[in-house]
């Protein structure tokens, strides 16, 4: 199985900052974050997402009122691990597609082939008021424009030929200007020319991950390669939308202690289709290490392809997860040894991609 973890601010529990083990300014210079992604990739975690949204937090006097930017999170992040992925989220209705592109791809660039990112959209008042561009949109219009922004991140990455650069002092030269491509993309709400500005990704297409909570956002699944499904009613439509010979595997999430939903799904299957994990609120210092444990299983034998881990606190659940949880699967059989390095797709089975596959 694959598995994956959540950073949001102390986790997942708005109230996780207030314990007794947090420094809640640890939460502000990152330190936080980056103690427990280094214990998951050090116990064989295998990617973690980092919680982002347009909207600030609520100023209430028991929350956090803020947040780190996610990208800059897994930035900083990134030099001081090795083997872990890094998915930031990045919202898109309100964020250039040029630079949403180049920003994965620098992320991708300083990891050494294991970043990604969480596509997300924003249709509230709030975040177009903060950001002042454009009018608040309806879902449907938003997820239309992000499957547009996901289409052409992806025609940039492979703007810029593998062996563009060429760095040759004799003639002064450091790119072949003939491996560099024009994308002349255009979409109903913006239009590209390129290349990208930013030399082709170590990994060709960085890892594209889409958090379904929306009959909107379903639709725009198929155009992932991971797709996290939070647990609600609709989560048997959303599981027989996804079910599909031609996919590879399906995401889905469900809180520990609550409902479980019957899952089949086509693991191993022809490849292409996104990968399906499903996404465990996980608190083994609240419900203990074997009912996560039994959930993860549950989940295993209904054919996910893993689990995404959403620690209550990143103190308190993080160490069990990566010193007794992860362990205890690995004993089972259930997920691999620790991996020692390469690329985050190719970690995941979906292999690099290259520059001429798109030609």
């Amino acid at each position: 199985m694959i598995v994956g973890l959540e950073i949001d601010g102390a986790g997942a529990d708005p109230a996780a900052w207030r314990g007794p083990e947090v420094d809640p300014r640890a939460i502000l210079t990152g330190e936080l974050a980056l103690r427990a992604v280094q214990r998951a990739e050090a116990a064989g975690v295998d990617f973690v997402t980092f919680v982002d949204a347009m909207e600030a937090p609520d100023d209430v006097p028991d929350r956090v009122s803020v947040r780190l930017d996610a990208l800059g999170l897994a930035a900083r992040i990134a030099p001081l691990t090795e083997r872990i992925g890094l998915l930031p989220t990045i919202t898109v209705t309100h964020t250039e597609p040029f630079h949403v592109q180049a920003s994965v791809a620098t992320l991708d660039h300083i990891s050494g082939g294991r970043g990604g990112w969480v596509a997300d959209v924003s249709s509230s008042a709030a975040a177009a008021a903060v950001v002042g561009r454009r009018e608040p949109a309806p879902a449907a219009e938003t997820w239309r424009e992000a499957r547009y922004v996901v289409d052409v991140s992806r025609r940039l990455w492979d703007s810029w030929e593998d062996d563009a650069i060429i760095r040759d002092a004799s003639t002064g030269r450091y790119v072949d200007r003939e491996k560099l491509h024009y994308v002349d993309f255009e979409s109903p709400s913006f239009n590209i020319k390129g290349p990208s500005i930013v030399p082709r990704p170590p990994q060709g297409h960085p890892v594209t991950a889409i958090r379904v909570n929306t009959s909107e956002a379903l639709e725009a699944a198929s155009d992932a390669e991971l797709v996290l499904l939070p647990e609600s009613d609709d989560v048997g439509g959303y599981l027989s939308a996804l079910r599909d010979p031609a996919r590879r595997s399906v995401i889905v999430t469900a809180d520990v202690g609550r409902r479980s939903v019957a899952l089949t799904s086509n693991a191993g299957g022809t490849a292409g289709g996104p990968l399906l994990l499903v996404s465990v609120a996980a608190r083994p210092h609240v419900d203990g290490v074997d009912a996560v444990l039994e959930l993860i299983e549950r989940w295993a034998e209904a054919g996910a392809d893993g689990v995404h881990l959403r620690p209550a606190s990143l103190e308190l659940d993080v160490p069990l997860i990566a010193d007794e949880v992860i362990p205890r699967l690995r004993e089972g059989g259930l997920v691999r040894p620790a991996a020692r390095g390469g690329s985050l797709r190719g970690r995941l089975g979906l292999g690099n991609r290259l520059a001429g596959s798109r030609r």
